[in-house]
């Protein structure tokens, strides 16, 4: 049995040394020696160092074999869409979202339909006890027979049960918890969390057995633990939203099997995540129709075009610096609408707060949804509503021009199905056939003060 040894390993020159230092004895780099563990030679490793085998060989790409690439159900739809079609045998996916946010209910749902249609699932709880996830699942009515729960950390004992039970899928809740007795840090160190998932990945390669696990985040919102972590696992998803409002979008940042444009939107209920079928309808619903600051946006999230309700409100500031809040929204490119609509539109926005808010908890940064934004802001600082049934899609550059956007008879027929009858877009769009869409009108202009004259009530109308 070959036997451990610990060393330290600085990830910017890859000096190595048998102690820690807080600084890099060779680059001076501080805080970047990782704990690391290596197994000194014996048999295995001179199997693993001596003569190539044949799957170590090289292989003509036209003699590989593309068998095996088919897709598992997951058995929700929109999970479904965010991985590329289902979970991919042997793979291993990453799934990060805030404190609260429901990536566990997510998962365990998940399972339970899994379980369901492929066969035994195994659901690794190494932060809550089997009978915290069992009244989770009595509160979401699943409590299926083919679905284990192990309440274990330790990665050896982890993998033996998962070797002995063969499931169809595994699931870490969460990655940061479980630890290697073989390593001195405590668990949800660099050095535990990237040696556990690189143990996770080799047993998803070897067995087929696809992974889930599940990552904290720090309070910038990206995977706590070493940047590595992202590189190794096949997957990358986002759990996104207000914690505070229903609406949560699934978001793929990395997909080695599929596209990472395709999102999935969840409504958070008293059961669960349940799918929403028809986002644009859900954002809208409670939209004002005779209320002034409120535009509607079509951005494009992934294959899919959704409709969103932009709202803005300008007031006179109270202190000296004007304050500019943006929630669902870049606060940067807000600051350059604004500019726009100073420079080139003539508004006198120096002295006014401005906040602006996507509704739903969506966040959207695609650059159509700068028409949307500017028609909102000139709605609350003129205090006329937007017409009800317009849309507003378009780029807005430095000079206050309106640039085309990428897809836009997707979005004309997204708005066009839920019921609008005007769009406003850019004048340089060379395609946008108005006879695909006869049941909206297309009005062309060339400017942002164009498309706010344009998208605005009149005065007698507005009261």
């Amino acid at each position: 049995m070959p036997k451990a040894r610990t060393k330290y390993v600085c990830q910017q020159c890859g000096h190595e040394s048998p102690g820690y230092y807080g600084r890099c004895p060779d680059c001076g780099t501080w805080g970047s020696m990782v704990e690391t563990v290596e197994q000194s030679a014996g048999p295995s490793t001179a199997r693993r160092h001596g003569s190539p085998s044949a799957a170590g060989q090289a292989t003509r790409l036209s003699d590989v074999s593309s068998d095996g690439g088919h897709r598992i159900p997951v058995g929700i739809d929109e999970f479904s869409r965010v991985l590329g079609g289902g979970l991919v045998p042997g793979s291993l996916v990453l799934v990060g979202g805030d404190p609260g946010i429901g990536k566990s209910t997510l998962l365990l749902q998940a399972s339970t339909l899994h379980s369901a249609t492929q066969g035994t699932v195994l659901y690794v709880s190494a932060e809550e006890s089997p009978q915290q996830i069992k009244l989770r699942a009595e509160r979401l009515n699943v409590v299926p027979e083919d679905l284990l729960v192990l309440g274990e950390t330790d990665m050896n004992q982890i993998v033996t049960q998962i070797e002995q039970m063969t499931p169809s899928l595994v699931v870490i809740d969460s990655i940061q918890t479980v630890f290697l007795p073989d390593l001195q840090s405590a668990a949800g160190s660099v050095a535990q969390v990237r040696e556990c998932t690189s143990r996770f990945m080799q047993f998803a390669k070897r067995s087929g057995i696809p992974v889930m696990i599940v990552g904290h985040v720090t309070k910038e919102g990206t995977i706590a633990g070493p940047r590595v972590l992202e590189h190794m696992v096949d997957a990358v998803l986002y759990l996104e939203g207000d914690r505070y409002h229903q609406y949560r979008v699934l978001r793929a940042v990395k997909n080695r099997f599929g596209s990472t444009d395709e999102v999935g939107v969840f409504e958070m209920t008293d059961g669960g995540m349940r799918e929403v079928v028809n986002p644009s309808q859900a954002f809208l619903q409670e939209r004002s129709g005779n209320a002034a600051g409120s535009a509607v946006a079509v951005p494009l999230e992934g294959s899919r075009p959704i409709l969103v309700e932009v709202q803005a409100l300008t007031t006179a500031t109270s202190y000296g610096n004007p304050r500019r809040t943006a929630t669902g929204f870049d606060l940067n490119r807000l600051q350059m609408l604004i500019a726009v609509l100073q420079q080139r539109v003539g508004y006198n926005l120096g002295m006014q707060d401005i906040f602006v808010n996507v509704v739903g908890g969506l966040r959207v940064a695609e650059p159509a949804v700068d028409l949307g934004v500017i028609a909102a802001i000139g709605s609350s600082h003129a205090g006329r509503p937007v017409e009800r049934d317009t849309v507003f899609i378009g780029e807005v550059g430095l000079s206050g021009e309106l640039r085309s956007v990428s897809q836009l008879d997707r979005r004309l027929n997204e708005a066009q199905k839920m019921g609008f009858k005007r769009a406003i877009i850019p004048a340089t769009t060379t395609r946008g056939p108005s006879d695909r869409f006869q049941d909206i009108e297309l009005h062309r202009v060339a400017t942002a003060q164009e498309a706010i004259e344009a998208g605005l009530s009149a005065p007698s109308r507005s009261r």
